[in-house]
């Protein structure tokens, strides 16, 4: 007996002990419960801006932490895994704000009632708003006439209207095609337009090739002066090699723009030639009222784009009503807008671009927002300007048809 005595306080001193150390590690647990301990971090540096990386902007880092929390009490507690992201936000050096804007421009030869529309649409922004005539490339109204006629800047996916108007006369496509864009996904000319989708004209740039997409560029415009003797006017380039395949090649190219230089008075050239029906016009800014006097349209050249102006009309609209240019019925919708936006940056400048023409009862208009800046700078900020505008002349009744005068029995020139 002595001996089973011995082995039983033995187990129950083992048995105490173990109680003790358990209250212990429950007391720690329950300490600790409420913090964390970080196991591991990962930093990387991107620089997006619209599902583009630039080579050239700065980035803040992109941290990933994953941390152990421990839920409940005791044994049979549960630990989970919760990860925490911070993102990244492109570092833009530039001011999307400016005054004296209109400081040193031309101004008597414009029409002011559009003049002063566009100056309030504008505000501080730091940009320029060109309106023309699509019917004869007179410039009704430029504000900030030396960013106007700047070299210009990266079209953004404003070049995907170039871009679209070559894959129509080619055949590849029609506005319904739907276009495999990997898997299941298919998108239509009509929605890639709206939505601007990026990936639908990398495609079409590959099908097209460099060669032919230059062709198309430089026959609607671009890498050539969009003005007749207009003092000052700066020339966008367009590239004699296609950008580097590293740097995404032609695809690129057709989404971005990327290595192409645009100016506001090229896209408002080629606008005005999709709103007319295809005639390029020599865009011309007359400086006195002689000159408006005098004024005759000169033609650059003439498009064969008519038939095609149908295919992407529905989609430059679709920007409006439901896609990247919706911000423009914020301010107004009283008539039809076909228009594309852009957004892209470089070198630590934002720009926004939104291209237009609208279908006013006294005829069409052409417009053209170009912004720059920082993060308040982009595409449907420039959209948004442009309802402001078209609002600030609706509100001025200047879209009422004018009605001519009638002449009178016995006037000279009337008719019996």
């Amino acid at each position: 007996m002595p001996r089973y005595a011995r082995m039983l306080g033995v187990i129950l001193c083992s048995l105490a002990l173990c109680a003790g150390a358990r209250a212990t590690t429950t007391a720690t647990t329950k300490k600790h419960a409420a913090k964390t301990t970080h196991t591991s971090t990962k930093a990387k540096t991107t620089t997006a801006h619209a599902g583009k990386a630039t080579a050239h902007a700065s980035t803040h880092a992109v941290a990933t932490s994953k941390t152990v929390v421990s839920h409940g009490r005791g044994r049979g507690a549960k630990t989970k895994l919760a990860v925490r992201r911070t993102k990244s936000y492109e570092h833009f050096s530039a001011s999307s704000f400016a005054d004296n804007l209109t400081l040193g421009d031309v101004t008597e030869g414009e029409d002011p009632v559009v003049r002063a529309a566009a100056i309030e649409a504008l505000g501080n922004m730091n940009g320029t708003a060109v309106a023309i005539n699509p019917d004869n490339g007179r410039i009704l109204a430029m504000v900030n006439q030396k960013l106007a006629l700047s070299r210009g800047a990266e079209p953004c996916s404003t070049i995907k209207l170039t871009v679209a108007l070559a894959a129509l006369e080619e055949g590849i496509v029609r506005k319904d095609t739907p276009v495999n864009l990997g898997g299941k996904y298919h998108l239509t000319m009509t929605e890639a337009l709206a939505h601007s989708n990026n990936a639908y004209f990398e495609t079409l740039g590959r099908s097209l090739g460099f060669e032919r997409v230059k062709h198309y560029a430089n026959q609607f415009g671009l890498g050539e002066l969009a003005g007749y003797h207009i003092q000052g006017e700066q020339l966008g380039i367009y590239p004699d090699e296609e950008l580097p395949a590293s740097l995404g090649g032609v695809g690129r190219m057709c989404s971005f723009g990327e290595s192409v230089s645009m100016t506001p008075l090229q896209l408002g050239a080629l606008v005005a030639a999709i709103a007319n029906g295809g005639t390029l016009y020599y865009l011309q800014h007359p400086e006195t009222q002689m000159d408006v006097a005098m004024f005759e349209p000169k033609v650059k050249r003439t498009l064969n784009i008519a038939p095609l102006i149908p295919e992407i009309e529905d989609g430059m609209q679709g920007a409006v009503l439901y896609g990247t240019a919706r911000s423009l019925r914020a301010n107004f919708n009283q008539f039809p807008v076909m228009g594309k936006t852009g957004t892209c940056s470089n070198n630590g400048t934002r720009f926004g671009w939104f291209g237009s023409y609208a279908d006013t009862p006294s005829g069409r208009i052409v417009t053209v927002f170009f912004l720059e800046g920082g993060r308040p700078t982009f595409g449907p900020k420039a959209a948004e300007l442009t309802g402001t505008f078209y609002k600030a002349l609706w509100d001025k009744s200047y879209f009422i048809p004018k009605v001519q005068p009638v002449a009178e029995a016995g006037d000279v020139g009337a008719s019996e």
